[in-house]
């Protein structure tokens, strides 16, 4: 049995490091993964019924959860991977509602993406997501390894000059709006968290 000891680990870190040891693991092999709060503890369930068969989901006390998953039998997959598939961050910060919440969501939102299989062809930066390609980006070494896995990284420059970040730009290559809408234009997905 493999142990993920995820406690402490904010998301989506206790499901990234679950989907690491079913990865691992050999076919059937159990990965006991232990949690300190409730969302870990749903989450790291719901992708266990995903990717697996959930044996037991325990709350032992109020910050120790316990979840014992036996992993499916392998099988070759063909890796999903978009022909042309780009994101859109048109923000520093994710979702509507408490800034500070939304920049701890698209922080991790970043972080996860460097987990995952089938990374975009470009991501594109405009308005006050060009802060996130600056040397003010606490996102910023995710970004780079992004760019260093071949993804595209595309700040508008208007965005960099109206916030005063032109000299800031860490990451990517700085485009103009004709480019974005051409690069929107011609995609076969777009991701806008």
């Amino acid at each position: 049995m493999i142990v993920v000891d995820a406690r402490g680990d904010v998301c989506p870190v206790p499901v990234i490091k679950t989907k690491k040891a079913l990865e691992e693991a050999s076919e059937r092999e159990r990965v006991e993964v232990l949690v300190d709060n409730d969302i870990a503890f749903q989450n790291v369930q719901k992708y266990g019924n995903e990717v697996g068969n959930i044996l037991s989901a325990e709350k032992k006390s109020e910050q120790e959860y316990h979840i014992v998953i036996e992993g499916k039998e392998k099988e070759d997959e063909l890796k999903k991977q978009e022909t042309n598939c780009i994101y859109v961050i048109r923000s520093n910060a994710m979702g509507v509602g408490d800034e500070a919440l939304g920049k701890t969501l698209l922080k991790g939102f970043f972080y996860a993406l460097t987990q995952v299989e089938g990374l975009p062809k470009k991501i594109l930066f405009y308005n006050s997501g060009a802060y996130l390609t600056t040397s003010e980006s606490e996102s910023l070494e995710d970004i780079k390894y992004l760019e260093s896995q071949g993804v595209e990284i595309l700040t508008c420059g208007t965005c960099l000059d109206f916030y005063g970040l032109k000299d800031k730009l860490e990451v990517g290559n700085v485009t103009n709006m004709y480019a974005i809408v051409e690069a929107m234009n011609q995609a076969d997905k777009i991701v806008t968290p």
